[in-house]
């Protein structure tokens, strides 16, 4: 999982399929990525802010009770206990440092579930930016705290109310707003999708999760390497970091999405939001809306790079239903004490299917990314348990 082909190509997947007057723009930022992240001082700077500002290193738990339940070593990397509650905010303060070093003085975010809008605004604050956070009309109104913690934050949240009302049209409101905003913004793109150079990009700020991890396992493990790496999968950003530091390993990657948003397990070939990816589509070519109670795997696509591992069987990606993430959230809760986002829900329910139906056998070791913490869906538990 190194750097995309030429193009930004994975395979057959990513590219740069935007609009003209974004082509430029595009390459603007790859340049300057391609830069800092050659420059130690930058990586110095960045690694500092996630230490002192973010909370890294997370901790690996061990997940004493629920593995003695099923029967597997199961650990979880807690990217919950980072400063904003995910892992959204080691990507967000790379990006925000990008964006000082070319100059610009606002970020334009997406976001569904509000976690990674909390840390634009979280970032942009820090680094004295201003920040404007395209918001889904129906993610607004489940994610009401979030919401009030972008405005809290100096952000301006502006909400979306076209198409589904969701993450996708939040992502297409924003596109269009850096058409015309491109000499003083930066588009901080949440996830692994987008236009090149994003999805490399992105998963290279959250490349930190699967470095930490695979140091941790090698000190936990007897193997040193776990059997399994298992995350949600949305677009596919806490997934891919997480999977980058076990690339050169045997260990088996499972990306976990929603029941109704499988891009990756159900999609067909097609461009959304500048890339050429999996997406769910009608016969006639056109992306149908994507369904899930976690607003941040409310996407009806995946990365390229994601969509190329697929095809490659490195990484297998199965579903989960709304039911299976909440009774998956509950256990955890019960058993160790950790409320989970319903996003990271869905891959602890597949372990937990995955043991019933003897996919993961008894002793197996399996890392799992908690991508977020779940105070964000309470509202939603409160009225399902």
């Amino acid at each position: 999982m190194g750097e995309p082909q030429p193009r930004g190509r994975f395979g057959e997947y990513g590219g740069r399929y935007a609009p003209e007057s974004l082509v430029e723009a595009c390459r603007e930022v790859d340049e300057a990525f391609r830069e800092a992240w050659a420059d130690p001082g930058f990586r110095g700077a960045l690694a500092r802010l996630l230490a002192v500002h973010a909370g890294r290193p997370t901790p690996l738990t061990p997940a004493w009770r629920l593995s003695g339940e099923l029967g597997v070593q199961l650990y979880l990397k807690r990217e919950d206990l980072t400063h904003t509650g995910s892992h959204k905010i080691n990507n967000v303060l790379g990006q925000a440092l990008l964006a000082t070093r070319m100059g610009r003085r606002r970020l334009i975010a997406e976001t569904g579930a509000g976690q990674h809008g909390v840390a634009t605004a979280t970032a942009a604050a820090l680094l004295g930016l201003e920040a404007t956070v395209f918001m889904g009309e129906r993610d607004i109104e489940r994610q009401a705290l979030n919401v009030f913690r972008m405005r809290m934050l100096g952000a301006e949240v502006v909400p979306v109310t076209t198409g589904s009302r969701t993450l996708k049209d939040a992502t297409s409101e924003a596109m269009r707003h850096w058409v015309g905003a491109t000499g003083d913004s930066h588009y901080c793109l949440g996830s692994v999708v987008g236009p090149d150079p994003y999805p490399w990009m992105v998963r290279e700020f959250q490349r930190v999760i699967g470095d930490e991890a695979r140091g941790q396992c090698a000190a936990e493990l007897r193997t040193g390497v776990p059997d399994h790496v298992v995350a949600c999968v949305g677009g596919g950003s806490n997934a891919a970091g997480t999977f980058a530091g076990f690339a050169d390993t045997s260990a088996r990657f499972v990306g976990v999405e929603a029941e109704g948003g499988a891009g990756a397990a159900r999609g067909r070939l097609g461009v959304l939001h500048g890339c050429r990816s999996l997406f769910l589509q009608d016969d006639d070519g056109q992306i149908t809306e994507a369904h899930s109670i976690a607003a941040g795997l409310d996407y009806p696509g995946v990365g390229p790079e994601h969509a190329h591992l697929r095809d490659l069987g490195r990484a297998r990606y199965v579903t989960v239903t709304d039911d299976e993430a909440v009774r998956a959230a509950v256990r955890l809760a019960r058993t160790e004490g950790i409320v989970p986002a319903l996003e990271s829900a869905h891959a602890l329910a597949w372990i937990i299917r995955a043991v019933a139906g003897g996919e993961l056998p008894a002793g197996s070791t399996v890392l799992m990314t908690l991508s977020g913490r779940g105070d964000k869906d309470i509202s939603t538990l409160k009225e399902l348990v």
